[in-house]
């Protein structure tokens, strides 16, 4: 493949302010917002096969578009600004966002999604390339990039991060994408409040000259998208989730249906002694063991697992290290009260899951799975508060990064409506991200386009640790081939 480096040129750059003038009192950051304020823009976008509009008048329809979506999302199209006693706050001022056109035309849709490695060129398909969202008080909330290739189109949005998550972003995008194709009454308006305890009186410090990222944003990195079929992940789910059985009278008898029929079924006692004594060589001797059902594990955690343990193979840890995965949790449906699921903002914490390299990879798949589903399935509201009082006693903002050489850290999720993007003229091709936030164990995770349980894995490491799960057979073997 010819090189696509600096292929993109800009065309014009311009503001949209929104179609009608907000009403949205400021804003103030939560203690979810305010962490993000060292990292980058997010930069997500879709591809798309050329549309049947010429492009002065997509451009046009576009900007209409973004124009009216605004009207929906008057955050986006504000400004950070600080009070004189250190709160941050969301201006919603109706300053506007920014629009580009920019023109690849020596780029085919084939050059983005062919090939083993995500091109560079994708990362020209957005504007703020390594913006800080601290510069948010600078800058408008949200840039959006209309790049036009030989036979297709780029829409690609940076949107500062301490304004706003995966959730709501996609809610953004894909209202903005509603309206694009004429639809009058949007799905899903945003929620506004800021009455929950993400709220706080805590006043996060800021160092002069504003926050910086805390990893290094040139250190090389090789990008690649893995994908995993429906079947591939079923099977993975199943193997993780391998249910123990004994031969009982030369018939198979299965440990999860042991205890439903120890529980159930009127049993002599010679009957129920001898089940009783195979659930304790199975789930260990447990006093409640006639009321205990194993957990089953995820298909997500399996691929977390799976993807945890063929880093730590290739990284070549020591099996004394101690290594993390952490995964962004939303935390809407999981405090109590609940958030609405369309609140505006940062809703999410980091969930660490520690675990010697040793035990990763001495260990079976089930058990680096369980792990992780146990840290999830802690979190919840007594913790979501434990976490937001330790963040009080000691504000800062989030140490994004792969500091000890052993962590991978999981974002975004195969459930975001990524691909219900039509903007008119069809579904997109892929989804995309550009250079922001990405280091050595950077994960991000995205649905398949067939959509049906189907998983993309955005997987940014180093070119070594690369090389080593793509030779990893335990990995690879549930990678998709095409």
């Amino acid at each position: 493949m010819p090189s696509l480096d600096n292929s993109v040129t800009v065309i014009s750059r311009s503001i949209v302010f929104p179609d009608q003038k907000s009403t949205l009192v400021d804003l103030k950051l939560s203690v979810s917002d305010l962490p993000m304020l060292s990292c980058h823009y997010i930069q997500k976008g879709c591809l798309f096969t050329r549309p049947h509009l010429p492009p002065h008048a997509l451009l046009s329809h576009l900007k209409h578009s973004l124009s009216l979506t605004l009207s929906h999302f008057p955050p986006l199209a504000g400004r950070l600004s600080t009070s004189e006693d250190g709160h941050v706050f969301l201006s919603c001022n109706d300053s506007g966002a920014d629009f580009v056109f920019a023109d690849a035309k020596s780029v085919h849709v084939s050059d983005v999604i062919a090939g083993i490695d995500v091109p560079d060129v994708v990362k020209e398909f957005f504007t703020y390339d390594r913006a800080v969202s601290y510069e948010g008080h600078n800058r408008p909330i949200l840039a959006v990039q209309l790049t036009e290739l030989i036979d297709g189109v780029f829409i690609g949005c940076s949107v500062n991060h301490a304004v706003i998550d995966g959730t709501s972003l996609w809610n953004f995008i894909n209202t903005f994408a509603e309206i694009s194709r004429g639809v009058k009454n949007v799905t899903r308006q945003p929620d506004f409040t800021r009455e929950s305890v993400l709220i706080s009186p805590a006043v996060l410090k800021v160092p002069q000259g504003g926050p910086k990222v805390t990893f290094n944003e040139n250190e090389p990195l090789r990008e690649r998208i893995f994908s995993f079929s429906r079947e591939s992940i079923l099977e993975l789910k199943a193997a993780v989730n391998k249910k123990r059985s004994w031969t009982v009278d030369n018939g198979e008898i299965d440990g999860v249906e042991l205890l439903g029929k120890q529980s159930n079924d009127k049993l002599n006692g010679k009957e129920n002694g001898k089940l009783t004594g195979m659930l304790e060589s199975l789930f260990g001797r447990n006093d409640a063991v006639s009321k205990t059902v194993p957990v089953e594990i995820s298909s997500f955690q399996s691929l977390c697992a799976l993807l945890w343990r063929a880093i730590t193979r290739a990284r070549k840890l020591q099996s004394s290290k101690t290594t993390t995965f952490r995964m962004a949790v939303n935390c809407r449906h999981r405090l109590s009260p609940k958030l609405n699921p369309e609140y505006f903002g940062n809703a999410i914490q980091s969930v660490p899951t520690f675990a010697t390299a040793g035990d990763v990879l001495s260990r079976d798949l089930r058990w680096s799975a369980d792990k992780l589903n146990q840290s999830v399935a802690a979190h919840q509201d007594g913790r979501i508060r434990s976490v937001v009082a330790d963040w009080e006693a000691n504000p800062k903002c989030f140490p994004l990064g792969n500091l000890d050489g052993a962590s991978v850290t999981m974002g975004s999720s195969p459930r975001f409506p990524m691909y219900d993007n039509d903007f008119g003229w069809g579904r997109p091709v892929a989804v995309r991200s550009g250079r922001s936030n990405k280091f050595d164990g950077k994960i991000s995770a995205f649905p398949g386009r067939e959509g049906n349980g189907t998983v993309d894995l955005e997987v940014v490491l180093s070119p070594e640790t690369m090389a080593g799960i793509e030779s990893d057979c335990e990995f690879m073997r549930y990678v998709s081939k095409n």
